[in-house]
């Protein structure tokens, strides 16, 4: 009798799109070749690789044997064995998945075990560095440091007679007024802001037009006495002026050994900062002169400059200077220097920036007092205007007391000035006004 064997049912991939955990078995002889579908719990796919884990032959089934139950098996009924090939199919999964799973933890385990990525910084776009704030002087028009521009402006009369020289101060003083006192000697009142002299004086005496020169600038005039007119004036509260007088503060003022009287008065910024703080002067209000950015000529017309104010001692005379673009002062036929010091051992030139002849009626008679010198300070007159190397002629105008400067050209235009010192010296007539290129 011929034997059949039993076809070993065969099991089909597991897919990811169903049909998992199944397994399609071979139609069995008795089957009417209808498919019988076994499931397999995928719970016990662990215990059903261990249960085969030796091999088995593959079980024949003779149709003509009676089937043996599975003395194991509850149901009574015989379960054939899987076949090798198929027991080791599993295994070759077993270790592959083995192999995959294994991978799979060490790579893992060697993602976690490195450095995370440390995040990448972004530059920011810099703003441009602010511009730096540039701080000028409304008295001088020049760059000075921060809080300077601010301070309070002090008018000083200056000596200039033969036994005054040389003074001290006049190099820091950002305006300079130059006038005649008595007797064809002249006096200066100088202006200070930004400038901090440690050490000035001659400290003289005052007179009424330099009150009229001072006052626009809203400044605390320091001197020493004065004519009648003058000390009336300064004094009366309806003129609101700012009275600093040697003899009502001589604590801020001292007199040097090194001249006799009445050449030998003195002080310092220091010392008025001091006093002026304590009457409350503590800001100056008024209107700056137009200042222009310096462009020094490559033509000048006016090199040498010469002023005639009096006598030969107190005549002025300039030199531009196209290097500094300046103009070094001589007086009486000298250098005119200034000192920091009784003892100071080197003179320094004088050398502004701007040189204005004032054009201004003056005379000489009976005062209150005595015999003093008059200017017609208010009106119109001629003016001369030296700097960069060049001279323009204009026309000075002043109303009142109160009232600045105002400077014009020929055709009516405001006339700038370069930054740095101006000094003013009033003159009688145009003829005293010479100058050469």
């Amino acid at each position: 009798m011929i034997e059949d064997v039993v076809p070993v049912k065969k099991s089909r991939p597991v897919d990811n799109f169903g049909d998992q955990g199944k397994e399609l078995v071979a139609p069995s002889l008795h089957s009417n070749n209808q498919p019988e579908e076994t499931i397999v719990n995928p719970d016990n796919q662990n215990q059903q690789l261990q249960s085969h884990s030796e091999p088995t032959p593959d079980v024949v089934i003779d149709e003509t044997q009676p089937e043996v139950a599975n003395p194991s098996s509850n149901s009574g009924e015989q379960k054939p064995q899987k076949p090798f090939w198929k027991r080791k199919k599993f295994i070759i999964i077993g270790a592959v998945s083995v192999l995959l799973f294994g991978s799979g933890g060490a790579l893992f385990a060697l993602n976690r075990s490195e450095t995370p990525p440390q995040p990448v910084a972004v530059q920011k776009k810099q703003k441009p560095a602010p511009k730096p704030i540039i701080y000028t002087s409304p008295l001088s028009g020049a760059v000075v440091a921060a809080g300077l521009e601010k301070r309070p402006v002090t008018a000083i009369m200056i000596e200039n007679s033969l036994d005054a020289r040389p003074q001290s101060g006049l190099r820091d003083a950002s305006i300079v007024f130059e006038a005649i006192a008595e007797g064809g000697i002249t006096r200066f009142l100088t202006l200070y802001q930004e400038g901090e002299p440690g050490y000035i004086g001659p400290v003289r005496s005052l007179r009424p037009y330099y009150l009229d020169w001072a006052a626009p600038f809203n400044a605390s005039i320091v001197h020493v006495g004065g004519s009648l007119d003058s000390l009336q004036q300064i004094r009366d509260p309806n003129q609101g002026l700012r009275d600093i007088d040697q003899f009502f503060n001589p604590g801020t003022f001292s007199r040097i050994p090194e001249r006799y009287a009445p050449h030998n008065v003195y002080t310092s910024s220091a010392r008025l900062d001091e006093l002026i703080g304590k009457k409350g002067f503590s800001t100056s209000t008024f209107t700056p002169w137009t200042r222009k950015v310096e462009a020094p000529s490559k033509a000048p017309n006016a090199n040498k400059i010469d002023l005639v104010v009096s006598g030969p001692a107190f005549n002025v005379h300039y030199d531009y200077q196209p290097e500094t673009n300046s103009y070094v002062r001589n007086q009486g036929g000298a250098l005119h220097t200034d000192i920091t010091s009784a003892q100071d051992p080197s003179p320094q030139p004088l050398r502004p920036k701007v040189v204005v002849a004032l054009v201004m009626p003056y005379s000489y008679g009976a005062g209150s007092d005595g015999n003093r010198s008059t200017y017609n300070t208010y009106g119109t007159g001629k003016m001369y205007l030296f700097q960069d190397g060049i001279v323009t002629e204009g026309t000075w105008s002043k109303p009142d007391r109160k009232t600045p400067f105002s400077f014009v050209d020929a055709a009516g235009k405001a006339l700038p000035m370069n930054p740095g010192q101006t000094w003013l010296t009033v003159v009688s007539t145009p003829t005293a006004v010479r100058f050469v290129p």
